[in-house]
C-alpha cells in the first residue's frame, strides 16, 4: 500500500473514497478497469492481490511488480483455466483478499464493458475453513483534472486501452496535473443472495456501471445517503466535498 501510495503521489493522483470498504476476509473486490493506474489507486487503499491475465507476468518491469504483490495470473480459456480458478479459491480460503477486473480488459472510462462471469465461480465454492466469500463491487472514475470536471474528450488521457503505446501514455499521465480519482465502494454481497455466478456478475455490472455513470455526471440527482466521502490520499487537492 505504501508503494502504491507513493506512485499515486508521483503521478499527482488524489484518491477520494465514497462508501465503506469491506474489512472482513476473504473479500473479492470487483471493479471496472480504465488503466494501469487503477492498480496504483486500488493498491493504495486495499490490502490484497490482483487477478491478472497470464501474459502480464512476462511484461517488462510491470510483470516483476505484479509478482512481488503475489498477483494471481490466470488464463481465461484453455485446459489450465479450472486449475487456476482452484488456485484463487485456495488464496481466498487462506484469508487473502483478491481484486478482479471482470471486463477482462481496460476501456475509456466512459462506460463499463460487459463482465465475464467465469471467475465469479470462485465465490460458489465453500471454503474449507467455513468462511463465506464477500463480493464488493467498486466503481472507479477519473472525475477531475486540476479541480475541473473531466468530460469525454479528456478520458483518453487517463485511460489506457486499445492500441495506445504504454511508454508515451505514462509520460503524458505524469505531466497532466492533479488527477482526482473516485472509488465508490458499494454494499458487499454473497453468492447465496443470487444463486448463480451469472446473476452475481449481472448485479455487480449493474452496480458498478451506475456508480461510474453517477460519478462521471457529477452525481446530479443521485441520492448519497449513507455514502460517506473522504480523501484517503491527498497530493495537494484539499478536502473532499
Amino acid at each position: 500500500m505504501t508503494f502504491h501510495g507513493w506512485c499515486c503521489r508521483i503521478f499527482g493522483i488524489r484518491v477520494v473514497v465514497r462508501g465503506t470498504m469491506e474489512t472482513s476476509r476473504p473479500t473479492l473486490f470487483v471493479a471496472n478497469h480504465c488503466s494501469y493506474s487503477d492498480i496504483m489507486v486500488l493498491g493504495s487503499v486495499i490490502t490484497g492481490s490482483f487477478v491478472a491475465k497470464a501474459e502480464v507476468a512476462s511484461w517488462p518491469f510491470f510483470g516483476l511488480l505484479a509478482k512481488l504483490q503475489n498477483t494471481v495470473f490466470i488464463e481465461r480459456t484453455g485446459i489450465r483455466a479450472r486449475e487456476q480458478r482452484d488456485g484463487m479459491v485456495q488464496r481466498l480460503a487462506a484469508g487473502d483478499n483478491l481484486i478482479l477486473f471482470p471486463e477482462g480488459t481496460s476501456d475509456d472510462g466512459n462506460r463499463v464493458l460487459p463482465f465475464k462471469s467465469a471467475l465469479f465461480s470462485v465465490a460458489q465454492h465453500p471454503l474449507a475453513n467455513g468462511k463465506t466469500v464477500k463480493i464488493q463491487p467498486i466503481s472507479i472514475a477519473y472525475t477531475q483534472l486540476d479541480g475541473i470536471p473531466t468530460g469525454r474528450a479528456l478520458k483518453p488521457y487517463f485511460a489506457w486501452y486499445g492500441d495506445m503505446e504504454l511508454p508515451s501514455h505514462i509520460w503524458e499521465l505524469a505531466g497532466l496535473g492533479l488527477i482526482t480519482v473516485e472509488l465508490i465502494f458499494h454494499p458487499p454481497v454473497t453468492m447465496s443472495e443470487f444463486g448463480s455466478r451469472k446473476a452475481l456478475s449481472a448485479h455487480c455490472h449493474e452496480t458498478v456501471s451506475a456508480g461510474v455513470a453517477a460519478a462521471n455526471a457529477g452525481w446530479p440527482g443521485v441520492p448519497t445517503e449513507g455514502l460517506s466521502s473522504h480523501v484517503v490520499l491527498d497530493t495537494g487537492g484539499g478536502d473532499a466535498t
